[in-house]
């Protein structure tokens, strides 16, 4: 079974199944481009050299070391992130060796809540905010179509 059909009890319908914004990713595409570009550039600086193949090695070493760290694991979270509306409980799942979880009840959400700044309203974004019975409402920032999901969750608890 895909994610998160495996993790559901029976007869519960999965309502909303979302990864963050894709505006999360804009940061490591642009990142990806200048560690191609500053090393494409001292490349060709160190070109004429005789220790251009060992220079050559090391900028390759250290352009897939920074693309591995700013480019491929912000993308493998974005990727592993899930936030799940059921028709009993809210599910948000994030990582892949290291998994963290939590399980809201709907039955335990008080009140839902979203906000967008101009840029959110903009790309369709924001951030949900959940009040259960616990002391402390919960905030789930990058939603991707915070408005509906506000909607569906919130018609989902008034049920």
């Amino acid at each position: 079974m895909a994610y998160p059909d495996d993790l559901l009890v029976e007869d519960e319908q999965v309502v909303v199944h979302r990864h963050p914004h894709w505006k999360m990713l804009v940061v490591p595409v642009v990142v990806l481009l200048l560690v191609v570009g500053v090393a494409s550039f001292l490349a060709a600086l160190v070109s004429a050299q005789s220790w251009a193949p060992w220079a050559w090695l090391g900028l390759a070493l250290a352009g897939l070391a920074l693309a591995g760290r700013f480019t491929v694991y912000p993308v493998v979270r974005w990727r592993t992130t899930h936030f799940v509306v059921t028709d009993r409980r809210v599910l948000v799942r994030e990582g892949v060796f290291t998994r963290q979880g939590m399980d809201i009840p709907l039955k335990r959400i008080s009140s839902v809540q979203f906000r967008q700044g101009l840029l959110e309203r903009m790309l369709g974004a924001g951030t949900l905010v959940v009040e259960s019975d616990s002391d402390e409402s919960l905030e789930f920032d990058d939603v991707p179509g915070v408005r509906r999901v506000h909607t569906v969750l919130y018609n989902e608890v008034a049920q």
